[in-house]
């Protein structure tokens, strides 16, 4: 009887883990839906600054910003995209390794003695780079910058990021993460945010609508491109952060699926072992009884 109680107490157990993780993937998959129309509302914006872009690049000007300057790398900033709340498998892990073989690439492009400055996303992420600091890898928290942040601090962050870089505190900046494609799918991916790449302005530029239309430009098309470039540069940072949203979410839906999964056929195994254990007890006491009237 003690292991039938035993069992009972088991299978109560894992019958309540089975309810939560459904009720917390069920929460996951709305949040993922949530992001998914954060980032349609972001579209608009982007796509204008895309034609804006699109019709300054038309022109075949040169333009001039010290945000498109290249020079020698010495010191490399990359901000790196994690979680602050864990049950989402092995998302942090992923985004972990994958930094290393971006640092890997770095020193190997740019030489041994080139300085990189991690910026971590998320507490979890930030405890794990942590245990990789060394002379030539620093670690820089900012202050309300996590993977929960608002727009405002968004802006903020990359206001920051993009001081250091016209500073000269750093030469080169690159972002982490994991860009959200779908439910199932979400793709590592290194971008790099400062300088802004030429190929990036020029791949935007394909996307947009071209009218080829002639355009005046008030007070002149380089004035306008400085005013326009960061608003691009933000606009990537604020796709990039509600993806990260979304690609964590969405990979704590597929964990809690996989948790909930293994409950079941727990669940099942215990069921199964339990009747069996309380068949077996019917039984003796069945043979009990009978053994009891033959000794009659």
């Amino acid at each position: 009887m003690a292991t039938l109680k035993a069992l009972k107490t088991r299978i109560g157990s894992v019958s309540s883990s089975e309810k939560i993780t459904g009720a917390m993937k069920m929460i996951s998959s709305a949040k993922v839906h949530k992001n998914e129309a954060e980032l349609r509302k972001l579209l608009p914006f982007k796509n204008q600054v895309k034609s804006i872009m699109g019709h300054l690049l038309d022109t075949d000007m040169e333009f001039d910003s010290p945000l498109l300057t290249e020079r020698e790398v010495k010191k490399v900033g990359v901000v790196v995209y994690g979680t602050d709340d864990g049950l989402c498998g092995a998302y942090n892990l992923n985004i972990f390794k994958h930094l290393l073989i971006e640092m890997n690439r770095l020193h190997q492009e740019y030489g041994d003695e080139v300085e990189i400055c991690i910026f971590p996303v998320g507490k979890k992420i930030s405890k794990a780079v942590s245990r990789i600091q060394t002379n030539n890898v620093k670690l820089k928290t900012i202050q309300g910058v996590d993977s929960k942040m608002l727009p405002s601090v968004v802006n903020n962050f990359v206001h920051e990021l993009r001081n250091s870089f016209e500073t000269g505190d750093l030469d080169l900046i690159e972002v982490v993460y994991m860009q959200f494609k779908s439910m199932s799918k979400q793709i590592l991916t290194v971008e790099q945010l400062f300088p802004v790449s030429r190929q990036a302005l020029e791949g935007n530029n394909s996307n947009a609508e071209s009218d080829n239309k002639l355009y005046i430009f008030e007070p002149d098309a380089n004035s306008i491109f400085n005013e326009v470039l960061p608003m691009f540069v933000l606009s990537t940072m604020q796709e990039i952060t509600i993806e990260n949203r979304a690609s964590e979410q969405a990979a704590r839906v597929m964990a809690m699926q996989s948790a909930n999964d293994n409950a079941k056929k727990l669940l099942e195994s215990l069921q199964l072992e339990f009747n069996k254990l309380r068949q077996q007890g019917i039984t003796t006491e069945l043979l009990d009884i009978l053994g009891g009237q033959v000794e009659r």
